[in-house]
C-alpha cells in the first residue's frame, strides 16, 4: 500500500455521508487506504459507517471504545494502516480529504523523505491572528520555525513514524509530528488548502475563548514538557 490516510471522527455522525463522498475518489486508486477511526463516538456513528462503508471500497473502519483524545485516536489509526506513506486530516470537510492528492505529488517528487502539511486560507482573521500568535510561541520557545501547526493535512513516510516515541493523545499531536519533523531535518513541504465551513455540527475545541484558552493551556504544557526533555 503506498498512502493510508487516517480520519478521526468523533461524534460526527451527519458529517459522514458527505465525509465518504468526498474520500470516494481517493478511496478508488489501488495504492490508497482511508481508515475513519470512530474514536469513542456517543451517537450514531457506528451504524452509519456499518451502512455506508460497504459501498465505499478503500475505505474501512476501526473503534476506540472510550475517547481518550484527538491524538489517540489518530495513532489508533496509524498503528493500523499499512501504507509506505501515512497521514491524516479531520473529518469535519473544513479541509477536503482530496487535498491529500496535492500531497502524494510532492512525495512523487521529492521522493519519501519529506514532511508535507497543508497551509490553510480563506479563514476568519480572529483565527488567524490566534494561529500567528500560537505559531511564534512555539517557533520562539522550541527555537524552530513552525506555522500554521494545526493545518491539514499532515502526511510523512512510515520511516519517520517508527522513530517516535511517546508521543501526546490530545490536539498537541500536530505539533509534535511538525517539530520531530524538522528535529529530524526533514524537508517540509506546504501547499494551500482551502479553510472552509464545517459541514454539520459544531467544533469540538474551536467554539468559543474559553475553549481557546484550554486549548493554549494544554499545548503550552506540552510545549514545556517537549523544551525540558530536549534538554543534556
Amino acid at each position: 500500500m503506498r498512502f493510508s490516510l487516517v480520519i478521526p471522527c468523533y461524534n460526527e455522525a451527519a458529517n459522514l455521508p458527505l465525509l465518504l463522498k468526498r474520500c470516494y475518489p481517493l478511496a478508488l486508486r489501488d495504492d490508497v487506504e482511508i481508515i475513519l477511526v470512530d474514536n469513542g463516538s456517543t451517537d450514531d456513528s457506528p451504524q452509519v459507517l456499518a451502512a455506508l462503508l460497504p459501498a465505499c471500497p478503500g475505505c474501512r473502519s476501526i473503534r476506540v471504545d472510550v475517547n481518550q483524545g484527538y491524538g489517540h485516536g489518530i495513532l489508533a489509526g496509524l498503528a493500523a494502516a499499512t501504507g509506505e506513506i501515512v497521514g491524516w486530516t479531520h473529518a469535519d470537510l473544513q479541509t477536503d480529504p482530496q487535498d491529500a492528492l496535492h500531497g502524494l505529488a510532492l512525495f512523487e517528487r521529492h521522493g519519501d523523505g519529506i514532511f508535507v502539511k497543508g497551509r490553510r486560507y480563506g479563514r476568519p482573521l480572529a483565527d488567524v491572528l490566534f494561529t500567528a500568535g500560537m505559531s511564534a510561541f512555539e517557533t520562539l520557545l522550541l527555537a524552530t520555525p513552525l506555522w500554521d501547526i494545526n493545518a491539514q493535512p499532515t502526511m510523512f513516510s512510515r520511516r519517520f513514524l517508527d522513530t517516535w516515541r511517546n508521543a501526546p493523545h490530545d490536539f498537541s499531536l500536530d505539533l509534535y509530528a511538525y517539530y520531530q519533523a524538522r528535529r529530524a531535518g526533514l524537508a517540509v513541504h506546504r501547499f494551500p488548502v482551502h479553510f472552509g465551513e464545517r459541514a454539520h455540527g459544531v467544533s469540538h475545541w474551536n467554539v468559543n475563548w474559553a475553549a481557546k484558552r484550554k486549548f493554549i493551556r494544554r499545548t503550552v504544557d506540552f510545549s514545556l514538557q517537549l523544551k525540558n526533555s530536549l534538554k543534556p
